[in-house]
C-alpha cells in the first residue's frame, strides 16, 4: 500500500485536489503498479540486449541544411489562420 503522504505529495506536485475517496482509490492503484514493477524487476534479463525499437524500420530524415525561403506570405497562405507573420493555432496546454 502506498502511504497517504505519498499520494497527497504527488497530488500537490501535480496541483490536483483529491477527495478522500480518490486518495484511497489511487493508493490502491499505485500499490498495484508498484507490485507489478517489483515482479518485472525480478525477471532475469542477463544476456538479453536492450530493445531500442520494436521494429526494424529506420527513420529517414532529410539533411538538416539551410535552404532559401521565398516569402513569409507564401508559407502563411497555407495556414487557416494567422496573426501578423505567425501561424495562429488553438491554445495547447
Amino acid at each position: 500500500m502506498i502511504s497517504r503522504e505519498i499520494i497527497e505529495s504527488a497530488a500537490r506536485l501535480a496541483r490536483l485536489k483529491l477527495t478522500e475517496a480518490e486518495v484511497v482509490h489511487f493508493s490502491g492503484q499505485l500499490a498495484a503498479v508498484m507490485e507489478a514493477f517489483a515482479k518485472i524487476s525480478k525477471i532475469n534479463t542477463d544476456g538479453i540486449e536492450p530493445l531500442v525499437t520494436p521494429t526494424d524500420l529506420s527513420q529517414r530524415l532529410r539533411d538538416d541544411r539551410v535552404e532559401p525561403w521565398s516569402s513569409v506570405d507564401q508559407a502563411l497562405a497555407q495556414s487557416p489562420e494567422r496573426s501578423g507573420n505567425l501561424f495562429k493555432v488553438p491554445p495547447v496546454i
